[in-house]
C-alpha cells in the first residue's frame, strides 16, 4: 500500500515580508543618492547648493543698496531686500525640485519598493533643509554685520518659513503632474512666474501699492508670506492683511489634486 503524503502548499508559497520602516529607508536612500549626484564632481560637492544662492543674494542686496539708500523699513535696504527675496527663492526652488521628482527618479520607480511619494518626500526633505540653511546663514550674517534696526519675533519667522515651504510643495506636486502629462507646461510655468519677483513685495511694501492694484496683489500668496516674514523682523510693520488660511488653502488644493493623480497614474507617465 502506497503511503499518501500531504503537502502543505501554503508553506511552499514564497512569501515577501516588507521590512520595517521601508518608506524611511527608501527615502533615506534617495536623499543619499541625490547628495552624491548633485554637484558630486565639483569641489565642495553639495555645499555649492548652499553657497551659490547665498552669494547671489548678497550680490543682489549689495547692488540694490548702492542705488536705494533709504529702505521702506528699518535702516538697511540690504536686509529689507533679503527678507523679501529669501521667501521668494524658497518657493521657487522647492517648486522646481518637486516638479522634476518624477523625471529625476524615473529609473528607480521601476522597483516596487520605490513610489512617487518616496521620490517627492526625498526631494522635499533635502531641499527644505537646504533652503532653511540658506535662510539662517544669510539672515544671521546680515544681522551680525549690519545695523538693521530690527527686532526678531520668532513665531512669525518660523511660520513664514513653514507656509512658504508648504506653498512650494503644493505647486511643485501639481507641476510634477502637469509636466508629466504635458511637457510644454514647464516652459509655460517659467514664463508665468517670471514677473513674480516684482509682484510679491520683494522690493516694495504691499501697503504702499495704490488701490485697486493692492486688492489684486492680495491674491498672490507670496505677498502674504513675504509680509509675514517682514512682520517677524520689523515690529512696526502692519501685516494685518496677511491671511494664513488663504496660503494654506492655495497650498493644499494643488497638493491634493497632484497627489491623487500621481499616485494612481505615475507608472503610466514614466513610459
Amino acid at each position: 500500500m502506497q503511503q499518501q503524503i500531504k503537502v502543505d502548499y501554503h508553506r511552499l508559497r514564497p512569501t515577501y515580508r516588507v521590512p520595517r520602516f521601508a518608506t524611511l529607508r527608501t527615502v533615506g536612500a534617495l536623499i543619499l543618492r541625490e547628495l552624491g549626484t548633485t554637484n558630486g564632481r565639483r569641489p565642495g560637492g553639495y555645499l555649492w547648493k548652499i553657497i551659490e544662492p547665498i552669494g547671489g543674494i548678497f550680490a543682489m542686496t549689495l547692488l540694490f543698496s548702492l542705488f536705494l539708500k533709504a529702505p521702506p523699513l528699518g535702516t538697511s535696504f540690504a536686509f529689507f531686500y533679503a527678507t523679501g527675496m529669501i521667501p521668494f527663492l524658497i518657493f521657487m526652488n522647492i517648486n522646481k525640485a518637486l516638479s522634476a521628482a518624477l523625471s529625476y527618479s524615473k529609473q528607480l520607480l521601476v522597483y516596487p519598493r520605490v513610489t512617487i511619494i518616496d521620490a517627492l518626500l526625498a526631494r522635499l526633505i533635502l531641499n527644505a533643509l537646504t533652503q532653511i540653511s540658506i535662510s539662517v546663514l544669510t539672515l544671521s550674517t546680515l544681522l551680525l554685520v549690519l545695523d538693521t534696526g530690527t527686532r526678531l519675533i520668532a513665531g512669525k519667522i518660523v511660520l513664514a518659513h513653514v507656509l512658504v515651504i508648504g506653498l512650494g510643495t503644493g505647486w511643485g506636486i501639481l507641476n510634477c503632474l502637469l509636466i508629466s502629462v504635458m511637457p510644454l507646461w514647464q516652459s509655460v510655468w517659467s514664463i508665468l512666474t517670471r514677473p513674480l519677483v516684482l509682484l510679491s513685495g520683494v522690493i516694495f511694501m504691499y501697503n504702499m501699492v495704490p488701490m485697486p492694484y493692492r486688492d489684486w496683489l492680495w491674491f498672490n500668496p507670496l505677498i502674504h508670506v513675504v509680509g509675514l516674514m517682514r512682520g517677524g523682523f520689523y515690529p512696526n510693520y502692519d501685516d494685518s492683511y496677511v491671511s494664513v488660511g488663504y496660503v494654506v488653502l492655495v497650498s493644499l488644493l494643488p497638493a491634493v489634486l497632484g497627489l491623487v493623480f500621481l499616485r494612481r497614474y505615475y507608472r503610466d507617465f514614466r513610459v
